[in-house]
């Protein structure tokens, strides 16, 4: 019952839903990863279901395409699609010019694929993950297995000259083995906890050898859909320099939005 959800719930559920009025018959869409992109898989979902809306999806992990088989939504593979008119997906930090930090759920590499490979791109939010600068939350940067540990290292000594507060590194577990991206690689978690400049570091860490992708989207996203507790959602649109606020009516209903795990 969505009238049982929690505030923090609710606030990824009303983000969600408002994110999905982007999508109209026909598209192409890339379908985010993580708790908030869950709500929004499921919402499109019932559209299908419910409305007939005629979309084609285009998954960011498994865990997503997973999902959208269950609740009806087709999908096909990026090639297939080519180019899509909008994805919607999450992310873990967010500043006042949409710049991100993902990863947080292990699929940066596809999610920034997808995301860049789009008209548009839509983030799902609530105001926790807000920041006025990014590196708070730890920066995901995706490795190649083979020798990681010089990578680590690699990445530790260019950090001395880079503007972050922080230079830890740790790699990212799943009990007590590596934890591995759908594309069969490591994640290394940067624990940076300040990001002079976001652009710049971005393009540094590409440059180094076994590094495949780092969880920084600079000139990404175009618009965040923020939600609240209260069921009232923040649209900002860097674009068009537009703020909006909206109530999104929650209803009582024994529809598609159940067991949404983060």
């Amino acid at each position: 019952m969505t009238s049982n959800l929690s505030p923090i719930d609710k606030a990824k559920f009303v983000a969600a839903k408002r994110a999905v009025d982007y999508v109209e018959d026909g598209m192409k869409v890339g379908l985010g990863t993580g708790s908030t992109a869950a709500w929004m898989v499921k919402c499109l979902g019932e559209m299908v279901r419910d409305e007939g809306l005629k979309i084609t999806g285009v998954a960011t992990s498994s865990r997503t395409a997973d999902l959208a088989a269950q609740v009806g939504v087709p999908t096909v593979t990026l090639d297939q699609a080519k180019w899509l008119d909008l994805t919607i997906d999450g992310a873990d930090e967010y500043d006042a010019n949409l710049n991100l930090i993902k990863g947080g759920g292990g699929a940066l590499l596809m999610e920034k694929i997808v995301a860049t490979a789009s008209d548009q791109m839509i983030v799902v939010a609530d105001l926790s993950k807000q920041v006025d600068t990014l590196g708070a939350f730890p920066l995901p940067i995706e490795l190649i297995p083979f020798g990681w540990q010089t990578t680590k290292a690699l990445i530790e000594e260019t950090l001395v000259n880079l503007d972050v507060l922080g230079r830890s590194s740790g790699l990212r577990m799943n009990n007590d083995t590596p934890f591995i991206t759908d594309e069969g690689n490591y994640i290394l978690d940067l624990h940076l906890r300040r990001i002079g400049n976001a652009r710049q570091l971005s393009l540094v860490l590409n440059q180094i050898p076994g590094v495949v992708e780092n969880g920084l989207f600079i000139d990404i996203c175009d618009v965040v859909v923020i939600g609240n507790g209260d069921g009232s959602v923040e649209v900002r649109d860097i674009n068009n320099g537009t703020v909006e606020h909206e109530q999104i009516d929650v209803v009582e209903t024994d529809n598609l939005f159940v067991d949404i795990a983060d």
